[in-house]
């Protein structure tokens, strides 16, 4: 998988939303630099396994729905009646 590229204005979002987090839950503060370093780790580390357990997750869904389709697909399928001798 490439390296996740954000936009520029999503990017500045969550480094701003990274700094408010710091300062509020560990009362560190931190400047945008240091934020969009952290950004760029996380993006870096976590985001595979974030984006591989949503493929599992998808291909699940699909599996599951594609085996409801059959069974709705078979439970179509007309009786054949066998003549009687």
């Amino acid at each position: 998988m490439k390296g996740l590229k954000l936009p520029k204005e999503q990017k500045l979002q969550l480094v701003m939303k990274l700094q408010i987090y710091m300062q509020e839950q560990l009362d560190q503060e931190i400047g945008a630099l240091p934020a969009e370093l952290l950004l760029d780790f996380v993006l870096q580390e976590c985001a595979p396994h974030a984006y591989n357990q949503a493929i599992e997750d998808a291909a699940s869904l699909v599996t599951d729905r594609m085996s409801a389709m059959e069974e709705d697909l078979f439970a179509l399928k007309q009786q054949i009646k066998l003549a009687q001798r």
